[in-house]
């Protein structure tokens, strides 16, 4: 089974990064707008059972916590995606870190970056040109992490939770 584990922002932040995902990115309607801390892997249906104990023990180990983001941001030259930059948060790498670590499978191909996409596979021009507006905007976007989803892929592409973890139940 293809799995995925995002942290999904309040409806607030969901509302603000869709406003421009429907615009610029074309896997809007495959996925709501989320913070990935473990990216794509697989794990067979009889391990599904480890994983979600190995989970549990996580979210229980881990207190919730706030993250804040103030500006839009891009991972150019690498690949044309432009992302709301979620500040530097010593809890919220303390999660990931603990995930990468309890799931060593496929291990990431890029360090990990806090970010919610709103733009990608764009052109180098609409890059430019979408990048050089959105980045001038103003905001300050506070929300309160209590919890992680175990994501599983569907067969049209699109993905769906399978559990939810919340954060701090000790």
């Amino acid at each position: 089974m293809k799995l995925g584990i995002v942290i999904f922002p309040s409806k607030k932040v969901q509302d603000f990064a869709n406003s421009y995902r429907k615009r610029y990115d074309p896997n809007y309607s495959l996925i709501p707008p989320h913070i990935t801390l473990k990216p794509a892997f697989t794990v067979p249906d009889e391990g599904m059972e480890q994983l979600t104990i190995k989970l549990n023990e996580i979210s229980n180990s881990n207190k919730p916590f706030q993250i804040q983001s103030t500006k839009f941001s891009s991972f150019k030259p690498v690949n044309n995606v432009i992302y709301l930059k979620i500040d530097s948060c010593d809890e919220l790498s303390e999660l990931q870190k603990k995930l990468n670590e309890t799931i060593d499978i496929d291990n990431p191909e890029y360090a990990f970056v806090p970010h919610i996409s709103v733009g990608q596979k764009l052109s180098d021009d609409e890059h430019s040109d979408v990048y050089g507006t959105l980045r001038m905007n103003q905001f300050n976007l506070e929300d309160t992490v209590d919890r992680f989803h175990l994501l599983y892929q569907l067969e049209n592409g699109s993905w769906t939770v399978y559990e939810t973890f919340r954060l701090g139940r000790e």
